[in-house]
């Protein structure tokens, strides 16, 4: 494990503890050589499957991706860190346990939504603006209606 400080490659392991989730264990190390500590966090490697996009291109699932759009939905709204690394654990294991091979991407951002709509309403309008690419305020309107009724 190389120092995220220095970059030197060797550290000794102060604790391992188990995550409060049980999906992964927590490392504190410190670095052999400028002694700062950090922590690393160790889980099973999922085979994950691929994510078919609209044009057929195929691209492997990326957490970050589904992470990166929950924060730009939830941006300035009262929603943690936490609570969106939730929401995309949630979408991990609904992917998972599909055991697909494949999976649609429209599919993927159905999954999205739903966990968004539970989250933050604001997140979840301002995410299906872009997912469903509203092409005036009319299919904004609808989708609001549908959310309060």
């Amino acid at each position: 494990m190389k120092c995220p400080f220095c970059n030197f490659k060797n550290d000794k392991v102060l604790d391992s503890r188990e995550s409060k989730d049980g999906n992964s264990v927590r490392r504190r190390r410190e670095c052999l050589k400028c002694s700062k500590r950090f922590t690393t966090y160790e889980q099973v490697e999922n085979i994950m499957p691929v994510v078919v996009k609209k044009d057929g291109r195929r691209e492997t699932f990326d957490r970050f991706k589904i992470l990166n759009g929950i924060k730009k939905a939830c941006e300035k709204r009262p929603v943690s860190m936490a609570a969106m690394e939730t929401v995309v654990q949630d979408i991990e294991k609904a992917v998972h346990n599909r055991m697909d091979k494949e999976i649609n991407a429209k599919d993927l951002g159905d999954l999205v939504m739903v966990q968004l709509k539970k989250l933050d309403h604001v997140a979840y309008v301002r995410f299906a603006s872009v997912y469903r690419q509203f092409k005036d305020i009319g299919e904004f309107v609808d989708e609001i209606k549908k959310l309060l009724g």
